[in-house]
């Protein structure tokens, strides 16, 4: 909820959660991307409609579609990556 579904650069990411920067890179973010709750894009970091259904939270308005064909109405349409 801190960054409101993102996009929020690994810096910012790395101090709001006291995280090495190389550990979010090789550990966390490979794992979230995988299951579907975290998308790169060249803007940054941004949590994905299944990421805010896991945690039962409402999903701040979006600009675009999704990462996954399910996340109607999920933010930043950037596929990049």
């Amino acid at each position: 909820e801190k960054f409101s579904g993102g996009p929020v650069g690994l810096d910012n990411l790395a101090a709001a959660i006291g995280e090495e920067r190389d550990t979010i890179e090789d550990v966390l973010e490979p794992y979230l991307i995988q299951q579907g709750f975290l998308q790169r894009t060249p803007r940054g970091r941004v949590a994905t409609a299944a990421a805010w259904r896991h945690f039962g939270l409402a999903m701040p308005g979006g600009t675009g579609p999704g990462l996954w064909p399910d996340d109607n109405g999920g933010r930043a349409g950037d596929a990049g990556g």
